[in-house]
């Protein structure tokens, strides 16, 4: 009973935590920054200490949210009981998913995000149907970016799958099962498979490599939900307005491809090969100076590295991958900059050392993230509400005079 008190204040406690009014505390509960519950006793509320002491650090000045004019990890959005970030590495409901590569599949993983307990998205005969249409659109787009050829594929899934608006969460999760085999069977230029999915990627893009299977189901499930990051929080605005998985995931892949985002992965690469051939330190040193960033080094969340690119690291090591990527290039960024490593890097480490084609890395990250996509949209659907966000006006003041030119 002590320890479920330690986790709650009541009004006048967390109004004086703050130094704030009771109103400026409700304030506060009705913009998601404070979670709020009736106490035990049902004749008041209680509200999560953690909430008020991490306001209480932030310095917050006012009720209003500080909008998206920047990145802000801590500024709540919505609820959500999929997944959530720690500095030890996100959280899949409960369970840490630097913990859950070390053994697990992306299938795995994605019963887990989906919270699938009645059936099997995975069970051998639940395959994606191909139509005649999506086949001859796989084929004209064989030479088009794998993001680019997938979208086009999905956009005609949805009219090819009978079951693609089911409103029934266990048949949401099999249509996932279908999405998702048939997104990677598109990437890869393959025909969907019930073959494990890192398996899959390993012999068509890396046949060679003993240890490409298992440092590709690692990087999987690393890369599998990041909670609300762009392209998720695309992809659950879309849902949000009623639309099926397939479209949802179409949404997430398009918002993925940024240089901001998923396209990190691509850029991290770049630095990649300009080290293969080049002492690390000299090209620090200049690139320090000129003062250039470093794709793949440096997030808003995990100030002193990110655990998913530190796992997939060590696990390159074992692997026999290159010290001079998996070791001296991450220490003596950080020592010249203050930035960390994260997972854009590791992946590019990863695509190099298993010399996958060029443009794997963002495929790779639209396969596994295409998992918390579904996850997403399933329970955006789930709530049936739409997604509205309001817009902080900083033009000019209402009632000012339009003008017109005459030539």
């Amino acid at each position: 009973m002590k320890k479920s008190a330690e986790l709650y204040l009541s009004a006048r406690e967390a109004a004086a935590e703050l130094a704030i009014s009771p109103a400026t505390l409700y304030a506060y509960v009705s913009r998601g920054l404070i979670r709020s519950e009736p106490s035990p006793d049902s004749r008041s509320h209680r509200y999560r200490a953690e909430d008020i002491r991490g306001l209480k650090e932030r310095r917050v000045p006012s009720p209003e949210p500080r909008g998206f004019r920047n990145f802000d990890a801590d500024l709540p959005v919505m609820d959500s009981a999929i997944a959530t970030i720690t500095e030890q590495g996100p959280i899949y409901r409960g369970v840490n998913c630097v913990d859950l590569s070390q053994r697990d599949t992306l299938e795995h993983t994605a019963t887990l995000l989906w919270d699938v307990t009645g059936v099997d998205p995975f069970a051998p005969d639940n395959c994606p149907h191909v139509s005649d249409e999506m086949r001859a659109i796989a084929e004209a787009a064989r030479r088009a970016q794998p993001i680019d050829r997938t979208v086009a594929v999905l956009a005609l899934a949805a009219s090819a799958d009978p079951g693609a608006f089911t409103r029934a969460p266990d048949g949401r999760a099999m249509v996932g099962g279908r999405i998702l085999r048939l997104l990677v069977a598109t990437m890869l230029n393959a025909v969907p498979s019930a073959e494990p999915l890192h398996e899959q990627v390993a012999r068509v893009w890396t046949p060679d490599n003993k240890h490409a299977p298992d440092l590709i189901r690692r990087a999987l499930v690393l890369l599998a939900d990041h909670e609300l990051n762009a392209s998720t929080f695309t992809a659950r605005c879309a849902a949000s307005t009623g639309l099926n998985l397939y479209d949802a995931v179409i949404a997430g892949l398009v918002a993925l491809k940024g240089p901001m985002h998923g396209g990190a992965g691509v850029l991290a690469s770049r630095l990649v090969k300009t080290m293969i051939d080049n002492d690390v330190a000299p090209v620090v040193r200049e690139r320090v100076a000129l003062g250039e960033r470093f794709a793949g080094f440096g997030h808003g969340v995990y100030k002193k590295g990110d655990p998913r690119a530190i796992s997939l690291l060590e696990a390159l090591t074992r692997a026999g991958a290159p010290r001079k990527f998996t070791r001296e290039v991450p220490e003596r960024i950080a020592e010249a900059t203050g930035e960390f490593v994260n997972i854009d890097y590791a992946l590019a480490v990863l695509v190099h050392a298993l010399r996958m084609p060029a443009g794997s890395e963002l495929a790779l990250f639209a396969m596994a993230r295409s998992v918390g996509w579904i996850a997403h949209a399933s329970e955006q659907l789930q709530l049936g509400k739409l997604i509205r966000p309001r817009a902080r006006y900083v033009g000019p003041a209402p009632g000012r005079a339009g003008t017109t030119n005459s030539i």
